[in-house]
């Protein structure tokens, strides 16, 4: 079953809609020139107001370890993930699971991925305005050629529209959407997010199926 996070929470109803149409998971950016950034104390008040077993993550670009730290204390976010240009070593050192996001444009190396020991792989589309939430997408067949090395979650761009074609297509453990089931940055549409999941349960589902008719 591909999971599902809703990323750039920034009101409580749009996490609990987003929990009620059946998101594994919720992301907070904690990065200050996001339209979607939230601070770890309004952050903190949402996640306390949420049911248990529910998967937070915190979102940084850049961030020195000691800002990263203080945000998971304060928040009380569950993962963090790095979405930025950090290096391998910054990967180590935090109480909780970390997933590094990668950003694909013409020419990237996959290869730069094995280096990092992480949790888990993001994969994002480039932009040269923003590091995520620019609503572009990317190849999927390169997120294709990796997944099953290391959990593995799709990003960029993805719509209630081609997020069933981006499952067929790649097979994400994960897919993370955050301007597509948007009205406006931070603000989401619930309609758009059960439409979002549901296409994904759909995309779930004709994979299964095609499995047994093998």
């Amino acid at each position: 079953m591909t999971r599902v996070k809703i990323c750039g929470i920034t009101r409580l109803d749009d996490a609990l809609a987003s929990l009620e149409a059946g998101a594994h998971a919720l992301g907070f950016i904690f990065v200050q020139s996001s339209p979607r950034y939230i601070t770890p104390d309004r952050a903190s008040s949402i996640i306390r107001a949420l049911p248990p077993y529910v998967s937070t993550v915190g979102v940084f670009v850049n961030a020195s370890r000691g800002q990263i730290l203080t945000a998971i204390k304060v928040s009380r976010v569950s993962a963090i993930q790095l979405h930025g240009d950090e290096s391998p070593d910054q990967m180590s050192g935090y109480p909780c699971s970390v997933t590094k996001a990668f950003r694909v444009k013409e020419g990237f190396d996959p290869s730069i991925m094995e280096a990092y020991d992480v949790s888990a792989y993001l994969m994002d589309a480039y932009s040269p305005l923003a590091y995520g939430g620019s609503g572009m997408t990317f190849d999927w067949g390169i997120a294709r050629a990796l997944a099953g090395s290391r959990p593995l979650i799709l990003s960029g761009g993805l719509t209630p529209e081609n997020v069933g074609a981006a499952i067929r297509v790649a097979h994400p453990y994960a897919v993370d959407v955050a301007s597509g089931v948007e009205q406006s940055p931070g603000v989401k549409d619930e309609g758009k997010i059960r439409a979002f999941i549901a296409a994904v349960r759909s995309a779930d589902e004709r994979d299964a199926q095609e499995r047994s008719d093998e």
